[in-house]
């Protein structure tokens, strides 16, 4: 399927594509340059006005760069409704010299290839009848160098469209190079055949009409459909065999899976591929905004301290015995609700420990923080032998040695206060957390919901104001229920509109209360289910003061879910174990 609005000869001819499977040497050999379509939009203007509410993320971020500007062709392939449906948009807008939607068969068989070269014969007569050229061979052909799969030890980014922006931000939290095997990154494995490539390399057109036939785009197309099809394949295609790589491969240390928000299809095959796996693997999710980088920064270090080891600064260990008092280690956990800190002497043992507010400025409460603990400790700063941060405000405080992720200090903190513990569920202020637990303490797999207040602990002070109680109130009161109340909504917003109109039917208090503690707990089910957490569960963070809560995760688990009364502490705990662990 294609447009054009009948303007040709402009000069410069640039196509912006989206796909691997896009033929970008096809339209290379009638004079045009293919660039990958950089989908890190900063909004959704342009597609929130032109499109359905409903559109995924990329489909929106698709729409705002061809709109731009900037953007005069585009070639599309049909790897998914969504881009049908940008071609929609695009097409009714008009506003593009050119576009065209290829349609990609399913399957590698003969059938599929005849097809697909009646395909993409008619792009070629599309475009050569918008551009006013004819095809060149030696054009498309140069450049051509086949994929060469890896085998050295490496990281591996798989799943869905990786924008250069994406795949710097994982190499930058990753810490090294890491191999981009998403669907935007074509793979071509074959090279062309002898007589093809001598014919294009010697003297044009001419050589290659009495070399390979009369017509040079029919002998390059018989080549060209079957190297086009027999990439790696992505997931729209029926290849199962295929795709055996997903589930370890040669030299691959780790696998990060990028899924799109909103898209069920890569989350099947993310599953598919964390259940029978043999190698480390995350989960990430974008919704193709620029705006997702910064979502992504803990579970990426995270997921590198798993595969590396957590790389404290070992230089530090230098000052060790520079004082008389001994060896101690700090560790500072700053939340969005509240900034914990902890002290350990040289024998592992808590010395000193403080919980306090975080407020507006979380450098402020860590310094405040850090005080406080010294002063209950009877120590000086000076006397620190290590300073480790950690948690969402790890970044932001002054005067810390290192910083480890808390995903890795919940881990080590857990195993130190219930070393049979297998899973850890941390419920904090801005987001939950499962761990699962080898049965030594280190990460197996982690999950994360950090793009929304629905179950955690944000959640909860919300519909206490709703409810226009205090936090602590709130949750003893629930404690008192007699009837089920089944909270439906997850989301914040939806969710105090449902209280309200509970309130309003005089729907006893503790019963709505304890409406709202299942519906965090299902919530946190449903991140234990991804990462297969199994019992004995430990809850951290302040929500598990909640004692509504943890009763009802014990009930919707099956299994209890225990707490201890250094919870809150607990990633501040694992930050300090962890730095004195670094020292010897």
């Amino acid at each position: 399927m294609s447009e054009a609005s009948g303007r040709r000869g402009r000069e410069g001819h640039i196509v912006l594509y989206a796909c691997k499977y896009t033929p970008v040497e096809l339209l290379r050999g009638f004079g045009a340059t293919c660039e990958l379509a950089e989908t890190d939009v900063s909004s959704f203007d342009e597609a929130d006005r032109l499109a359905h509410a409903n559109l995924c993320g990329y489909g929106k971020a698709l729409i705002e760069r061809m709109m731009a500007s900037d953007a005069h062709e585009v070639v599309l392939v049909s790897c998914c409704d969504v881009v049908r449906r940008v071609y929609d948009v695009l097409a009714r807008e008009g506003r593009l010299d050119f576009l065209y939607l290829l349609d990609l068969p399913h399957k590698r068989g003969e059938a599929e290839r005849r097809l697909l070269r009646e395909r993409l014969a008619d792009l070629a007569r599309s475009y050569s009848a918008y551009a006013g050229t004819s095809f060149d061979a030696g054009l498309a052909l140069a450049g051509v160098e086949p994929f060469v799969p890896r085998t050295d030890p490496r990281v591996t980014l798989l799943g869905a469209h990786a924008t250069p922006p994406l795949l710097e931000a994982v190499e930058r939290d990753l810490g090294g190079a890491v191999e981009n095997a998403t669907c935007t990154n074509r793979q071509l494995l074959v090279s062309p055949p002898p007589e093809l490539a001598r014919a294009t390399s010697e003297s044009g057109c001419d050589a290659c009409e009495g070399r390979v036939g009369a017509d040079p785009l029919e002998a390059f197309l018989d080549w060209y459909v079957g190297a086009l099809l027999d990439q790696t394949p992505c997931m729209r295609m029926d290849d199962v065999a295929a795709r055996e790589a997903l589930r370890g491969g040669t030299g691959r240390r780790g696998i990060v899976y990028h899924t799109m928000k909103f898209c069920d299809y890569y989350g099947f095959e993310y599953g598919e591929a964390a259940r029978e796996g043999d190698v480390p693997m995350v989960k990430i999710e974008t919704d193709g905004t620029s705006q997702s980088a910064g979502q992504l920064h803990t579970r990426l270090e995270a997921f590198g301290e798993t595969l590396h080891g957590t790389e404290v600064a070992h230089e530090v260990a230098a000052k060790r015995g520079a004082g008389t008092r001994g060896t101690y280690v700090m560790g500072v956990d700053s939340g969005s609700t509240s900034t914990d800190a902890a002290i350990v002497d040289g024998e592992g043992r808590i010395v000193a420990s403080v919980i306090l507010p975080t407020g507006a400025r979380a450098s402020e409460s860590a310094a405040r923080a850090k005080a406080e603990v010294l002063e209950r400790a009877g120590l000086e700063e000076t006397d620190m032998t290590l300073k480790v941060s950690t948690g969402y405000g790890r970044d932001a405080i002054p005067g810390m040695d290192t910083s480890i992720t808390e995903i890795t200090c919940h881990a080590r903190g857990a195993h130190e206060l219930a070393p049979d513990v297998r899973s850890v569920i941390d419920i904090g202020g801005q987001d939950s957390k499962v761990i699962h637990l080898s049965p030594t303490g280190e990460v197996v797999n982690f999950v994360m919901n950090d793009k929304c207040a629905a179950g955690t602990g944000r959640f909860m002070e919300a519909m206490a104001r709703v409810m226009e109680m205090s936090l602590d109130d709130f949750c003893r009161t629930g404690m008192a229920w007699k009837h089920d109340v089944r909270i439906s909504s997850m989301c914040t917003v939806f969710a105090e509109s449902e209280v309200v109109s509970l309130v309003a039917d005089d729907t006893p208090t503790a019963d709505i209360i304890h409406g709202l503690d299942e519906s965090v707990a299902r919530k946190t089910a449903t991140l234990a289910h991804r990462v297969n957490a199994e019992p004995p569960y430990l809850m951290t963070g302040g929500v598990a003061q909640n004692e509504g809560v943890v009763k009802a995760l014990t009930d919707v688990l099956g299994a209890e879910v225990r707490t201890h009364p250094d919870s809150q502490l607990c990633g501040a705990i694992g930050a300090a174990l962890l730095g004195l662990e670094s020292l010897r």
